[in-house]
Order: structure tokens, then sequence, then C-alpha cells
């Protein structure tokens, strides 16, 4: 094998070692596989761990170098314990395919020497090096898989050929660039960015690793998103040692169950029950076996075919055997052994859905997928069922119905139960900023008595229309308390946007519910009514005082509800000293001052919020961690 290597050569690639980082499950923390990273360039005389391939390639020597390079990772995989439960991923520098002396099968010579199977060895390819398109690559990539080798996409997003790349080589992980996992759970951007390549990549039956992931916030956002995998330092550093891999990384499936916890997934509990198990096959089954199922078993038209580990890598389709049924000789073709070992070429992919994904998920890539019969069911990267399009709409009707039991009649919102749930995640999320916002109108009551109780429906219809407008633009919850109190919940958006936009919406609101009076009323500016005491009083046109309480991330303890509502009650008494007031302030400080805020007696009202020194009082309280606006 290293014929075509100088000793100086050889000496120099012998002094390189592999380090091996852990590639773990994102929901339970068992370590999937290892990537193999090259270690010790500077002491083997080389500049950059590139610089060893870029020189082999000048020198006409890539193959050789890479099959040395490749016997050392398999010999140092091959020591792990329990290695045929786990995967090497190893680097394919793409130009290997296209030197002179490239030869097929070598790879398989050396793994049946450190007794390792196909399941076993994921390659990794990249767009570096721009030749991933040409149809000699990707018919090579397509003898790789249908041997049973796994293809990764490396580096997803770092360049501008990827979704191209993705296309023609069909990989079945894709490895999403570090760029876009740094700072992701702040970064509006990057977690639209990759929660769409999760969804992308799921439709086409793929699995995402997310590489680089250094923070807990970094870990639970791409967990939310969609991710199978993660590897970087807040899992492990790349290590030499093999003593020192896991696994199984606890900490990682202590954050996993915390995140379970704190989401309490009840479309998990909607699912079970419709998941239909279609007995799979393994990959390295005799085609003929599959063809005698498929006229023996007539309930579905395909099967799943999983690998030694339990995941699925697709369905093998009944059309895709039909032809050999009716051909001459067909059956026998089958039985031939030698044909009999390609199963891998008649594997289809399918979709794939995680069992911890929402039902609205799970209905979208079903959605996006045409003419098929359902979704794979995974739970921990492994096959579970099948969920057929008809038990899909019987989870989500159910899920439908659970709503309704939970929304208000009126505005069709989710109710105090949903509410409370809601803020009690957002109370145990102590890294994550949340705006909580409590909307109370102000002089409903004598409008109610006044128009009657359809007109007052009317004009709660109203704000609960521009609550579920701003809610979805930006992402954020909005809920009915009851009457005319209503509650809207925003995480990861800076309380001085939030606080606007409540100005906004407390303007439009008195502008349009205007509209509801008559022309007296309007022009007057007012109308008499009882007060809560019988008192017949002015009372001026509706509007909706707000409270806007700002939960800060990174926050030491999780506070109870209790302590919340009390201090929503002590703020709404503050902002009903001013009609149509907005008043905002920072939970943490109030909890740490709560006989400041009762004594303070300073509103300011939606009309004034544009005056200059409405600016300068708003800008004096958001310094302090308190203020009304």
């Amino acid at each position: 094998m290293n014929a075509m290597l100088s000793e100086d050569w050889i000496y120099r690639l012998s002094k390189l070692d592999y380090a091996f980082q852990p590639i773990v499950n994102i929901h339970n923390g068992r370590c999937y596989g290892y990537e193999a990273l090259l270690r010790n360039h500077a002491a083997a005389g080389f500049d950059t761990i590139d610089s060893v391939f870029d020189l082999a390639y000048q020198e006409n020597l890539l193959h050789q170098t890479d099959l040395f390079l490749r016997e050392k990772a398999f010999k140092k995989f091959s020591q792990i314990i329990n290695y045929q439960a786990e995967k090497l991923f190893f680097n394919l520098d793409s130009r290997i395919l296209f030197t002179e002396d490239y030869q097929e099968g070598l790879t398989r010579r050396l793994m049946r020497k450190y007794s390792l199977q196909e399941d076993n060895i994921t390659f990794e390819i990249s767009e570096k090096h721009n030749v991933c398109r040409t149809e000699s690559f990707v018919k090579t990539l397509s003898v790789y898989r249908n041997r049973g080798f796994r293809i990764a996409m490396d580096d997803f997003g770092s360049g501008f050929s990827g979704l191209q790349m993705l296309y023609f080589t069909e990989p079945d992980f894709i490895k999403i660039d570090r760029f876009f996992i740094s700072g992701i759970e702040k970064d509006r951007k990057k977690k639209l960015f990759v929660s769409n390549i999760v969804e992308i990549s799921h439709l086409l039956g793929i699995n995402v690793i997310a590489e680089g992931v250094e923070t807990d916030a970094e870990f639970f956002e791409c967990r939310n998103v969609g991710c199978d995998l993660v590897q970087g330092y807040r899992v492990q550093y790349p290590e030499t040692d093999l003593q020192l891999l896991k696994s199984v990384y606890m900490e990682i499936r202590s954050l996993s169950e915390t995140d379970k916890r704190n989401r309490k997934n009840q479309d998990q509990v909607l699912l079970m029950p419709q998941i239909e198990y279609i007995e799979p096959t393994l990959n390295h089954a005799k085609i003929y076996h599959i063809f005698k199922r498929f006229t023996s078993e007539l309930k579905h038209n395909f099967i799943p075919v999983i690998d030694n580990n339990g995941e699925p890598l697709g369905v093998i389709k009944e059309e895709t055997l039909k032809k050999y049924a009716y051909a001459p000789y067909g059956k026998e073709l089958l039985r031939n052994p030698a044909f009999g070992c390609k199963l891998n070429s008649f594997i289809t992919k399918f979709p794939l859905a995680d069992i911890h994904a929402s039902i609205e998920n799970i209905l979208k890539i079903y959605s996006n997928n045409e003419n098929i019969e359902g979704i794979l069911i995974i739970e921990d990267m492994k096959y579970v069922g099948f969920l057929s399009a008809s038990a899909l709409l019987k989870v989500i009707n159910q899920k439908n119905l659970a709503l309704a039991r939970d929304q208000n009649p009126l505005t069709c919102l989710p109710g105090n139960s949903l509410i409370y749930e809601y803020v009690s995640n957002a109370l145990e999320k102590t890294d994550v900023n949340y705006n909580l916002i409590y909307f109370d109108f102000d002089n409903f009551k004598p409008f109610n008595d006044t128009y009657g109780f359809r007109n007052g429906d009317r004009a709660i219809l109203l704000f609960s229309d521009m609550l579920k407008k701003y809610a979805g633009k930006y992402n954020g919850f909005a809920g009915h308390i009851g009457g005319d109190d209503f509650f809207m919940g925003f995480k990861e958006r800076p309380v001085e946007d939030v606080c606007k936009e409540i100005i906004k919406i407390s303007k439009n609101f008195h502008k349009n519910v205007e509209s509801f009076y008559d022309g007296k009323a309007i022009k007057d500016g007012y109308i008499y009514g009882k007060d809560r005491k019988g008192v017949n009083q002015k009372f001026s046109i509706m509007t909706v005082s707000s409270v806007i309480l700002t939960l800060p991330d990174n926050r030491d303890e999780i506070y109870a509800t209790d302590t919340l509502s009390r201090l929503l009650a002590k703020l709404k008494k503050i902002s009903k000293k001013s009609v149509g007031s907005v008043c905002c302030a920072n939970f943490i400080d109030l909890v740490k001052r709560q006989s400041d805020l009762m004594t303070s007696k300073t509103a300011i009202h939606p009309d004034t919020a544009e005056n200059p020194a409405a600016d300068k009082l708003y800008k004096h309280f958001t310094m302090n961690s308190y203020f009304i606006g």
C-alpha cells in the first residue's frame, strides 16, 4: 500500500496522530460516533493540516497518503470498546477520487484487517475543492453508498454552493457550520437559517449534526430547532487518549432531560398510539427475501430498511421490484447471490420525523412530500415505526379538540391553563429573556352597560385581532384571560421594542374603538355611566392599560408564579392611575425593591410618548431597569 511513498513521507506521516471528538445524540447524550481529526502536523513538518494533503496532491501522492492515514484512523478506532455501536466520521479529500492511482476496494481491505463493518464508517465531504458536483464524483459516492458506507456533508453553509452540493450528493448527514451555531440563541437570522435547514434535511430523510456547540444556550436552541446530533467543546474536546472518551455523556443527557421537563411535550402522548410498527429489514438482507415479503404482505407497498444499529436508511418500494417479477428470468436474477448483495442500491430515501417533534412540524414534513403514504418515526436516531396519513390526521384532530377546550370561546385565543403553562415555562427557563404583558381595558364596563354586550364583544374581538397579528409577526404568544383582560408573551425580544409596539397597539385600539360610540359621545369625548359603586360620572372613550414585566436572561433562580402574579397586580394598579398608560418593569429589580414600586405614582400616557420630556423620562427609567412609558 505504501510502495509509492518515500521513506521521508512515511516518516513524516507516522508522526501524525488522530484525535477523536464525540458526536452525541442530542436527546440522550449517548455517543453516536467520533470524528477523526489530525494532530501533530507541526511535528511532522507541515504548516497546517490542509498543507499535508495539498503537498501530497502536488506530488501525486494524495491517494497513498490518504490510505496511510485512513489505516491509522481505522486501527485507532478499532481499539475503542463497543465500537460496533458507534461510527467513525472520516474526512475524505474529494480530489482523491480523481487521482491517477485511485483504486476501488482498498478501503474494504483495511476494514477487514481491523474487523470493521461498512456501517461503522461515514465519509465526510465538503465543497472545499469544488469537484462535488461533477458526474463522476456523484457516481463514486453512489458506489460508496451502495456498499453500505454513509456520507456526511461537512461545514454546510460555509460556502456558496452548499444547496447544489446537497442536491447532487444526497448525504445521510448534514453538519451545520459552526458560524451558524455560535450565538444562535441570540441571533434570529441564524435560528431561521438552521431551522429551515433542519426542515429540508428531514424532508429528504437526512440527519442533522450541529457542529461547534460550546454553551448550554446553543445546545438548547439546536435541540429546539430539531437537530439530531451535536458535536463541540460543550460535549468534549478532541482527545488523542482513547481512555478519555465516553459511551454516554451524562451532562448532555441531564441538559436534554431538563429541556424535556420544561417543554412537557404533550404531542408525543397523542402520537404514540397512532404509530404502526412495520417489520423492517436489515440492509444486508437478500433481495429475493424482500420480494417474497411483498407477495405475502399486501397491506403496505414498502418495507423500511435499517442498519445494524436500528437506524432507518430508507425504504424498499414494491414498484422497484415489479419489473423483475414480470421479466423473463427475473425471479432467478433476484435469487442470484451476487445480485442479492446489492440491496442498498434499491433503497429510496424516506421522510423522517423525531418522536419529540411537534405535530405541526410532522405535518409540514408530510405536506412537503408528494405521493407518500406517511412518515417514518425515529427516537434516539432509531426506527420506531410508521405514521400513516390517516393516523396523522387523527392526531391533528385530537390536538385541535384539546386546544379548543383550552381556548376562549369568543376570541379563540388560548385560555388560562395555557397562559399559566406559558408563564411557568418562562420562569423555569432562567437563561432566556422574556417579556410578559398584561392588558386591561379602561372604561369597559360603562361602555358595555350603555351599548350592550354585543358591542362589548365587538370591542374584545377588535383587540384580540390586534394581538393575534402582532404575536404572529414576532413569534409571540397571545392569550385571553377573560372578559377585557388579555395576556401576551415574547421570548428574546428587546423590551424597548416591545414597549414601543404596545404603545402603538394602545393608540390603534383607542382610535378604532371610537367608531363603536355614537356621534355625541365621539364629539364630547365621553359618555355618562355608573362606576362600580353605582355613582354617575363621565367616562372617556375606551382605552387599554398595559403592564410589561421583563424576565431578564441569566437569572439566578426559578421564581414561583405566585410571586409574578402579585407583582403584576401591583403594576396593574400603577398603570390604572393614568388611563391608557403602559407600565414596564424589570421582574428581578422589583422582587428586590417592591416597596419602591408601591410609592411610585408616575405614568406616561401613549399620547405623550413622542414628547421630548416623555422620551427623557422613558430613557431614565430604562437605565434604572424600571420605567413607565
